[in-house]
């Protein structure tokens, strides 16, 4: 288990829940603003890289699901982004994806405010990012409720978006420090 709630729990994937991988991979509701769509042989490979991941390092996008049912609504987490320059090494980004019906309960906002306890609790992180497309509304508005700010000078065109989507190059980049957190959260 990488983090609990009062609703939620965050695991690692399991092999039975490959079909719910998929469907955060493939949805076109879900996948708005991400300009491809995965098959169900490359959601399987991407989920095996993501368990890996976890289970090495303890940071990458977990399993979402309510305590009452262990189906996975979604992919939530801390994780090491591959995106210099635009999000220098060594910084921890925060992100999600949930299925459809899972969205406007608050269930993003109260696990992101858990693991960003935990990144600046136990792991002593200095600063955590995260960044979306800017009419990404749902997204920026959670980065918003969980203490992030908009740093506008760090604003980046997304170096995998592909021409035939520039529309979604742009990014906005959000940021809240360890410092900041703990002056709202102690």
């Amino acid at each position: 288990m990488i983090a609990e709630t009062e609703r939620l729990i965050l695991r690692n994937w399991r092999p039975d829940d490959e079909d719910a991988f998929h469907r955060l991979n493939s949805d076109e509701t879900v996948m708005e603003f991400f300009p491809f769509r995965r098959n169900r042989a490359q959601s399987r490979e991407v989920m095996g890289k993501i368990m890996r991941e976890i289970d090495e390092t303890g940071y990458g996008f977990g399993a979402l699901q309510t305590r009452d049912d262990e189906t996975a609504i979604g992919l939530v987490g801390l994780s090491v982004p591959s995106l210099e320059p635009h999000v220098p090494s060594g910084l921890i980004e925060i992100g999600w994806r949930l299925v459809p019906e899972a969205w406007g309960k608050g269930y993003v906002t109260e696990v992101c405010r858990e693991l960003l306890r935990i990144g600046f609790e136990e792991h002593r992180l200095g600063e955590v990012v995260a960044f979306a497309v800017p009419q990404n509304l749902r997204s920026t508005a959670v980065m918003k409720r969980i203490g992030m700010r908009h740093e506008p000078s760090r604003d980046f065109d997304h170096p995998f978006v592909p021409d035939t989507h520039k529309h979604i190059r742009r990014h906005v980049f959000y940021t809240v420090t360890g410092e900041e957190w703990a002056d709202r959260n102690t």
